[in-house]
């Protein structure tokens, strides 16, 4: 910890990130995405919007970043932990499937025929967009990366 000293008797002890070992920094990092996640449940409560709180406090995390109000340093290392076992957040989802099987054996035909038709929607409508930014970007001379 940092002792500062600000007026006279008066100190007060601030702690910097560098100043956090791994796992303090650990917790920060969670702290900081929780909070995020507290406020979009405090705007859909706030709102009444039908939007989930937890992409709304996503996108208020984005936009934070894209500010270069929260530094990415502090939460990096909680997001790549959280991206790399993704696949374990599904797991409730894929038993709790398991429940409607009974459903999803009388409607199989409409759930594949609307995946399929819903990713080919996404490709040609992604594909298109791409195309279109290219162009966008060419023509105004924004070079590529």
């Amino acid at each position: 910890m940092l002792n500062v000293g600000l007026s006279g008797a008066r100190r007060e002890f601030i702690c910097t990130f560098a100043e956090l070992n791994s796992s303090d920094m650990a917790i920060v990092q969670l702290a900081v995405i929780f909070a995020f996640l507290a406020i979009g449940e405090l705007v859909v409560w706030a709102t009444g919007t039908s939007v989930p709180s937890s992409i709304i406090g996503m996108l208020l995390l984005t936009l934070c970043l894209c500010l270069r109000i929260i530094k990415l340093r502090h939460v990096e290392g909680a997001a790549d932990f959280l991206v790399k076992n993704l696949g374990f957040f599904f797991v409730p989802a894929g038993v709790a499937l398991m429940g409607y099987f009974d459903l999803i054996a009388d409607q199989w035909l409409p759930i594949v025929v609307a995946s399929a038709a819903s990713t080919v929607i996404v490709l040609a409508i992604t594909g298109h967009l791409h195309q279109l930014s290219r162009k966008y970007f060419n023509r105004h001379g924004v070079p590529r990366k």
